[in-house]
């Protein structure tokens, strides 16, 4: 052996199963070490957090040419977060091993491997092996007439042009530009992102609202007039799913606007807000450090005061049988995304999937995590996020940081790396149905962050900064979005990345899509990552991970759902990358055509066996009359 110890969590060879467990399903282990020699004892030591470790003996299987090879077979009664590490005992002194490799004299030293055991069974969601594709309604097609009659609002007319950024006299930016885009105008683009491949739209908040972004509601009963109205939302899903697409609400419950019908701040709704009396049926919803003026808000913005999501009353006004999600989920949503689910408890979030999932249970429930959300710490609390009937699943955020950090340096085994620490640390029906992001409402655009925009230090720069390089830069997205379709989880597509548009950081992230113009090569590309995955789908749908090869700037690795496989090459190595395959004959799922061996730098080859490689029909020519 060329290590002294051997243990891989996401080898089936050494734990199954791999990743997360169930609770009462039994853990098999398998553990290899060549030193320290004789060994009497070998122990599998396993803590739940906040409590005391449990030691377990292990069985001696085999002892050859120096090798010892120990397995145990575990249940474990409760759900919960767990911890865990060997031991080894010989004549001289107890030994620790660790997730670090290391092999340590002094127990207490060395990192664990983590272990998420959950009471849910394993149930695939109406997402998985789709593409996800994210909308802000009011920047991406005006459908018919617009809605003019907000007193405040500017009502551009220059579609396309640059949002406003610069704050009023009052030092704030009221986000109040409207450039048209609304419910009517994303039914009229249905057909569009079909073509893309897109099983699931996922809709920034469209409740009434101050603001053109909508994250500050004013009213959860009502579609904001500048979208349309309820009877638009209808059609829209109605349509969708008619195209087997279905469409995601964003449920932003953490806070409501300052200017909603809950707080009324400035006296606009016919209510007594919590701002205007401590007797508003609404007042225990908010946290008042100071009534009126001092209260907890979302980023201390005053303008999104946030809520107590502990309050029964409020928990029923959203969750409950007549709450708001499932009103809404009735009309034939396919899901739900929560914003800023750091700021909900575990409780509110449980109440929210349950509501969602009587009302249709393949609707499918996303959390907006920021972090590692198997093990995740907010305000010194443990949270869990991913076991016991909460989230089907989150914004995969830790893909998105080594992805982009992969293509612009090849660091191709830190890739790999976090992709087998979220596969060993997330409930598998997660992994599956990852929201996998590499951009969106709250961040640069993909093209920008990837390109060379010159000094870009203030925001009038970046208002008019286009980057410079767009072929390499196209490149790099190429890359990019190329993993993002094709590692676990589901691609979601933040509008118009698909054509190169860009931008910084909002409100330059938030231009208007614009159709008939972009980059035409780059569409092709996308939906030809949308047609591997509709024609493949099962594979990236639950198919298992393993990289093949993924050191020195290549990302090479397989799907594999029982005896399909797709091999995926990714080459960011500087140089030709020959992948070593299995001898057969294979055919490039891009292109449909023969893979020839060998994959030039900065491109990509998605490989699958001639002989299960279905081709897709070629349409048949009409006869000329």
């Amino acid at each position: 052996m060329s290590k002294t110890v051997s243990f891989f969590p996401n080898c089936h060879k050494y734990k199954t199963p791999t990743g997360a467990a169930t609770v009462g399903e039994p853990i098999s282990l398998t553990f290899k070490f060549t030193r320290p020699q004789n060994p009497s004892d070998v122990y599998f030591v396993l803590t739940k957090d906040g409590e005391d470790a449990v030691r377990y003996a292990m069985n001696l299987v085999k002892e050859e040419d120096g090798e010892y090879t120990y397995s145990l077979t575990v249940k474990v009664t409760t759900s919960g977060l767990y911890f865990y590490h060997f031991e080894i005992q010989n004549e001289e002194q107890l030994y620790r091993v660790g997730s670090d490799d290391s092999l340590n004299a002094l127990l207490g030293k060395g990192a664990d491997w983590q272990l998420t055991v959950t009471s849910d069974e394993y149930k695939p969601t109406a997402v998985d092996g789709g593409v996800i594709y994210e909308i802000m309604p009011d920047r991406f097609f005006i459908g018919g007439e617009r809605n003019k009659t907000k007193s405040y609002a500017n009502y551009r007319d220059d579609w396309g042009g640059v949002p406003e950024y610069k704050p009023d006299a009052n030092g704030k930016i009221d986000n109040t530009d409207f450039f048209g885009g609304n419910l009517k105008g994303i039914t009229k683009k249905l057909t569009y992102l079909k073509n893309l491949g897109v099983t699931h739209v996922y809709l920034t908040p469209i409740f009434e609202a101050h603001s053109n972004h909508k994250y500050d509601p004013g009213n959860y009963m009502r579609v904001d007039s500048d979208f349309g109205t309820i009877d638009d939302l209808k059609d829209l899903i109605k349509k969708a799913n008619k195209r087997g697409i279905k469409i995601i609400l964003d449920g932003v419950f953490s806070h409501t606007g300052d200017d909603s019908i809950y707080f009324n701040k400035y006296g606009n709704y016919d209510s007594t807000g919590a701002y205007q009396s401590v007797k508003s049926p609404y007042y225990s919803w908010y946290k008042f450090r100071h009534w009126n003026n001092d209260y907890e808000c979302r980023y201390n913005i005053d303008i999104m005061p946030d809520t107590d999501v502990s309050n029964p009353m409020y928990d029923e006004f959203v969750t409950g049988q007549e709450g708001i999600i499932r009103y809404w989920t009735r009309m034939g949503l396919g899901g739900w995304r929560l914003d800023v689910c750091e700021r909900l408890t575990d409780k509110f979030i449980e109440h929210c999937a349950h509501a969602v999932k009587t009302e249709n249970p393949d609707a499918v429930v996303y959390g907006e995590v920021f972090m590692d959300a198997s093990n995740a710490i907010v305000d010194n609390s443990r949270r869990s996020f991913l076991i016991d009937g909460k989230l089907d699943s989150v914004t995969n955020y830790p893909f998105k940081e080594d992805i982009l950090n992969y293509v612009r340096c090849g660091d191709s085994d830190r890739l790999n790396n976090t992709v087998g620490f979220v596969i060993n640390n997330y409930p598998k029906h997660a992994v599956d149905s990852l929201m996998n992001v590499l951009d969106n409402h709250d961040t640069a655009r993909l093209m920008t962050v990837l390109g060379d925009n010159g000094n870009v230090a203030s925001k009038d720069d970046k208002a008019t900064a286009t980057v410079k390089n767009k072929d390499e830069a196209k490149l790099l997205v190429k890359l990019a979005a190329a993993l993002q379709y094709t590692l676990p989880g589901v691609p979601c597509v933040y509008y118009g990345d698909e054509v190169g548009m860009e931008g910084f950081e909002d409100p330059f992230n938030r231009r208007c899509y614009p159709w008939g113009e972009g980059d035409k090569d780059l569409l092709k590309w996308y939906k030809k990552l949308g047609a591997v995955r509709t024609n493949e789908r099962e594979i990236f749908a639950h198919g298992h991970y393993c990289g093949v090869d993924t050191e020195h700037g290549v990302m090479f690795f397989k799907r594999k759902a029982g005896d399909e496989v797709v091999y995926v090459v990714v080459n960011n190595s500087g140089s030709e990358y020959v992948p070593n395959l299995p001898k057969d004959d294979y055919t490039d799922l891009m292109t449909y055509k023969p893979f020839k061996g060998k994959v030039a730098d900065k491109d990509v080859a998605i490989i699958k066996s001639t002989k299960k490689t279905t081709f897709p029909e070629k349409p048949q020519k009409k006869n000329k009359k």
